[in-house]
């Protein structure tokens, strides 16, 4: 199983209502996810933060940081 991980939530993410913790059968599942995710979120959200995404065998984590 791979995951994609949404480790510290923010208040437009919690109102997005998407999940913080996914799983997927293949790699290229998990990563399509997280790309998506990631876009939604600077698309769309309030731009108080900025988001980033790593990669640690398979599992994706997209962060949550506020701006400098």
């Amino acid at each position: 199983m791979y995951k994609v991980n949404v480790p510290h939530t923010c208040s437009c993410f919690v109102k997005s209502g998407l999940p913080d913790t996914q799983e997927f059968d293949t790699e290229e599942e998990a990563k399509e996810e997280a790309e998506n995710i990631l876009q939604r979120m600077q698309n769309s959200f309030c731009n108080k933060h900025e988001f980033s995404m790593t990669e640690q065998f398979g599992d994706y984590n997209v962060y949550i940081k506020p701006r400098s």
